[in-house]
């Protein structure tokens, strides 16, 4: 029953009535209208272009039709029905009432095309995106199309369902497709270059607390901007620890490249609606290193190799997002390749390029693929240095102290994962847990590592694994990001216990998901 309130004023009284009307019926037009609501569904091959190019002719056509028959099983379980549109694309349609069981089977369809195998060496892989609509088809398609944008710009081999602005995401067990990307970074070495070339002035920015390859993308971004002519600023509020020794030694060594840096309010003063914004190392409104300059921006290009998060960017007009690559200074570099002009870079802007690929490859060892190699070769070319570059790396005694005693007092948790505290560890705390946590991924038999560190209030939560844990799917829940390897997370107003639960909480409905 429903209760219906009414009331009325007579003779200068006040008077209530109840009324208790049977709903039944109408509920139950509700439920129906919502089990029967229409959801799209939009449904990609990752790499297609993998398969054909590496897949026997003749065994081509079976592959397509193993995958076909997946798919229409799918659709034939649920009442609904798949169409392919384009070679490795399709569209999905089925009623609402059959999410759910497509939820509880946590889009088992994703295990079961990559379990594919005709002879192939590299497994099919999906990504899935789920859209739901208040009112119209048109709005659940968008959805659609945003919850799959979504899951190609995290890597592929998942499905996420969009409601409003509420997403739910399943899958990401596996690593990034990684694509030839020679053609791509041409075509978006010419586009940048033409945006570059119409506007009056360009400032570039990455994320807060820069590290070595925000920062040496940046010094890329703005190599490329003189090379057209252009004056560009870099926007760097605050020097963090991460980048402190590199910003020292281009104090130090090259004024040039230093007078470009500025802050954000020296920046207000001289952008104009012609200017170009150039964001680097982040695609995440929320963690841009100026916002007031970002809302400002008319022009705003995107530079970024992080698994893609729900707050991203949507007002660029040039992405070149790339979670494939090793690197941001990865993308850069092969930017600065395939540009217009010949370039010729100075010593420090090659420097700061390699840092950036060398701290985030772990000097080569995680995700380095052939294009890391060649971008390394390129920069070395001209005129990089690895030993210059390993003293920017050099940390003091006391941060030793740090790591080791937070290595010694890591707790072994769920048999082969290790998560410690880094105490004391001041202003250096985000490089502390980062470096200490690259550290214990060393120890025989742990595959993930979580290190915290508290300093100004902030706790900074990083965390490593080998690939088989997603760690940016267990840091996400806490609000931070990355990549499936690498990931981090900075948490507020709060303990180191509490953030410990709180990470332990995250990381048992992770593998409750995955189990």
């Amino acid at each position: 029953y429903e209760l219906i309130k009414n009331e009325i004023s007579m003779e200068d009284k006040k008077y209530t009535s109840f009324i208790f009307q049977d709903a039944t019926e109408n509920r139950k037009l509700l439920s129906e209208f919502e089990h029967n609501k229409t959801l799209v569904s939009l449904i990609y091959i990752d790499n297609y272009e993998e398969l054909t190019s590496t897949e026997d002719e003749t065994a081509l056509p079976l592959l397509t039709a193993m995958i076909d028959r997946k798919l229409n099983n799918l659709a034939k379980n649920v009442n609904g029905i798949i169409k392919k549109f384009e070679k490795d694309r399709y569209i999905f349609i089925f009623a609402n009432e059959y999410l759910q069981k497509i939820q509880d089977s946590k889009f088992e369809i994703l295990n079961e095309v990559r379990e594919i195998s005709v002879g192939n060496m590299i497994p099919v892989t999906l990504s899935i995106g789920v859209g739901k609509g208040k009112d119209t088809l048109s709005e659940a398609f968008l959805n659609a199309k945003a919850a799959i944008d979504l899951a190609l710009g995290r890597g592929g081999d998942q499905a996420i369902i969009k409601d409003g602005e509420k997403y739910l995401m399943f899958g990401g067990k596996s690593s990034e497709i990684s694509h030839n990307s020679r053609i791509r970074a041409r075509v978006k070495a010419d586009a940048l270059s033409e945006i570059i070339a119409d506007s009056d002035r360009v400032f570039v920015m990455g994320h807060v607390n820069a590290d070595f390859d925000c920062f040496g993308a940046a010094i890329g971004i703005s190599k490329i901007s003189t090379v057209y002519g252009r004056d560009c600023h870099i926007i760097l509020n605050e020097v963090s620890s991460g980048i402190k020794s590199i910003y020292e030694a281009i104090k130090e060594n090259d004024k040039e490249i230093f007078s470009r840096i500025i802050n954000t309010e020296q920046a207000e003063k001289i952008f104009t609606d012609k200017s170009l914004l150039v964001i680097v190392d982040t695609h995440r409104s929320s963690l841009v290193e100026s916002k007031p300059i970002l809302e400002k921006a008319h022009q705003i290009v995107i530079i970024d190799h992080h698994r893609k998060n729900t707050d991203y960017i949507d007002r660029a007009v040039l992405s070149y997002h790339e979670p494939y690559a090793s690197s941001t200074c990865e993308l850069v570099t092969e930017i600065l390749q395939y540009i217009g002009r010949r370039v010729k870079l100075k010593q420090m802007e090659a420097d700061a390029l390699l840092s950036g690929i060398m701290v985030d490859t772990k000097n080569f060892s995680v995700k380095a693929g052939t294009i890391t190699f060649e971008a390394a070769a390129y920069l070395k070319r001209n005129g990089a240095d690895s030993m210059r570059i390993k003293k920017l790396f050099q940390n003091d005694l006391s941060m030793l102290k740090v790591k080791a005693k937070a290595i010694n007092e890591a707790e072994i948790i769920h048999q082969n994962m290790a998560l410690t505290v880094a105490e004391e560890c001041g202003v250096d705390s985000f490089v502390v847990a980062a470096q200490t946590a690259d550290e214990l991924l060393n120890v025989k038999g742990i595959t993930a590592s979580f290190v915290l560190c508290k300093y100004d209030g902030i706790i900074n939560i990083s965390a490593r694994s080998y690939g088989d844990l997603n760690v940016q799917r267990i840091l996400e829940k806490l609000g931070g990001g990355g990549h499936q390897t690498v990931s981090g997370a900075q948490i507020q107003n709060t303990s180191i216990d509490e953030a410990k639960n709180m990470l332990k909480k995250a990381l048992e409905e992770y593998l409750e998901e995955v189990n």
